[in-house]
């Protein structure tokens, strides 16, 4: 099984500077084969594979000795991610889906930045409190967890706030799954609640971006009245990103509690496939619900499923979990609003709490389904 770590890495002021001297390279690369493709395409209708692509950039290195001083798998990784957004484009069209885009240039001006280097032969590995890797040699890494299995390749990345990580792709881990539990349960995802169980379990709703709402607005005005391209802007623009930082790392450690305990304590997990782009349509409603993060709990609780031996059984985005009595079936059209959070079925006269119905309901459609 695949698996990957990410640690932070502290490169000296040398190692900074080849980190960077390799993001413009590569990025100089994507930009000169995708113009180069779009020029031959428009001239004879044809193109370039990676491999006519990899072959030219030998050439392409003696012209411009600067792009051999940096690492030449990162280089190739630039190719190989141009030729997969060509097909991934095609392919869409193709198949008459929504397509992803045509290839875009990538600009130089964007805060979040990374590369990939390829592990050949142990040119990658781990030593005490530091990380090899090609052309920059041994970096201060805080290893804060014991990589296992074999490394294939390393992402060499900058984020928005400035702090550099290397996350580590390594194949033949070994994941011990998980005792069986012998438990089934139904999520309902919400804003008021992150997520409710069908046994009546709350994981709360944070949200954070609301509680740092009007610090972030402040560093926001503060950024807006500085000179673009000045030292000044720049603080004021990592002092900003580092707050949004602190507001998503807050997020992410709620959504990654919640999960694992989830898939501690049940076998099979039933979700509603929510629609969440649709659902960001709605203004009012649209900020609370990308600060829950509804996709990536999703994420999160799928591949955390696949590697401990648990099972997420995903139901259709229209099934009316919220309207239905979960136990004589009655459809109440009034709970349609969500203001509506405590309800007595008219039918046969059962109090609900409007999320645990919800959660039973979407349990007893993902049993159903799995039939």
């Amino acid at each position: 099984m695949e698996y990957s770590y990410k640690f932070r890495i502290y490169p000296n002021a040398e190692q900074e500077n080849l980190i960077h001297r390799t993001f413009g390279c590569c990025r100089y690369v994507y930009n000169h084969y995708l113009s180069k493709r779009m020029e031959l395409y428009k001239e004879n209708g044809s193109t370039m594979n990676y491999v006519a692509c990899a072959k030219d950039l030998t050439q392409l290195k003696r012209e411009l000795p600067w792009l051999a001083e940096v690492d030449a798998t990162a280089l190739q990784s630039s190719l190989r991610n141009l030729d997969n957004a060509f097909k991934n484009f095609f392919r869409r069209v193709k198949n008459k889906e929504r397509p992803y885009g045509y290839p875009k240039f990538k600009s130089k001006h964007v805060h979040r930045k990374s590369y990939i280097s390829k592990n050949n032969h142990g040119t990658i590995a781990l030593s005490d409190k530091k990380i090899r890797l090609p052309k920059l040699g041994m970096v201060k890494c805080m290893i804060s967890k014991e990589v296992q299995g074999r490394i294939l390749f390393a992402t060499v990345s900058q984020n928005p706030s400035g702090k550099y990580f290397v996350s580590l792709c390594c194949t033949e881990v070994e994941i011990e799954k998980l005792p069986a539990a012998g438990k089934v349960t139904g999520v309902d995802l919400g804003v008021k609640a992150l997520a409710t169980t069908a046994e009546g379990d709350i994981y709360p709703n944070n949200k954070y971006l609301n509680q740092s709402d009007k610090k972030l607005r402040r560093f926001a005005r503060r950024l807006s009245r500085k000179k673009k391209g000045s030292r000044n802007y720049e603080k004021a623009r990592i002092r900003k990103a580092q707050l949004e930082e602190h507001i998503a790392n807050q997020r992410r450690d709620d959504i990654q509690k919640a999960t694992t305990d989830l898939i501690r304590k049940y076998d099979v997990i039933c979700l509603e496939d929510l629609k969440t782009k649709g659902m960001m349509n709605d203004h009012r409603l649209a900020r609370s619900i990308g600060d829950a993060s509804f996709f990536e709990f999703r994420r999160e609780l799928e591949y955390k499923a696949e590697f401990y031996g648990r099972e997420v059984t995903v139901i259709d985005a229209f099934y009316p979990s919220s309207q239905m009595c979960s136990h004589c079936g009655y459809r109440n059209p009034d709970t349609r609003d969500l203001k509506v959070r405590l309800w007595t079925c008219p039918d046969c006269g059962t109090n609900h709490d409007r999320d645990i119905n919800a959660a039973i309901n979407i349990r007893n459609e993902g049993l159903r389904l799995r039939r």
